[in-house]
């Protein structure tokens, strides 16, 4: 009796792994983009928030100041020594009254594809 050989059934076998195995790396590199936008976005939102608390804080210290001249006009403030790529930063102050200024803060930040835009107004105690 002659032995029947079995190199079809290794081949198939062979095949169906390479499937299953290439199943599997597509869905990894799904939750590794999954993963990535989520990372980036966190650090845009941590960003965002250095940001405004630099604008705040330049705010607050210009109105202490008395530094009139920049009432009522918007600047952008220099971000480049907080190291964060693709980013603005405008300030614009009003004052309302003579207890109360209002600070409008407008940020940007950008990392890959993503960018995040943030505005706000903030009252500050004179």
């Amino acid at each position: 009796m002659r032995q029947l050989r079995q190199k079809g059934f290794v081949v198939i076998l062979a095949v169906m792994a390479i499937a299953v195995i290439g199943m599997a790396m597509f869905a990894l590199a799904g939750i590794a983009n999954t993963m990535q936008f989520q990372s980036n976005n966190a650090y845009l939102n941590a960003c965002e928030r250095n940001l405004l608390s630099s604008g705040l804080v330049w705010a607050r210290q210009n109105i202490q100041n008395k530094a009139g001249k920049n009432f009522n006009k918007t600047i952008q403030l220099d971000v480049s020594r907080m190291d964060i790529r693709a980013s603005a930063l405008d300030v614009t102050i009003s004052v309302q009254s003579d207890k109360e200024a209002e600070v409008r803060v407008n940020t940007s930040c950008s990392r890959g594809r993503q960018t995040l835009k943030g505005s706000g107004k903030y009252r500050i105690e004179l």
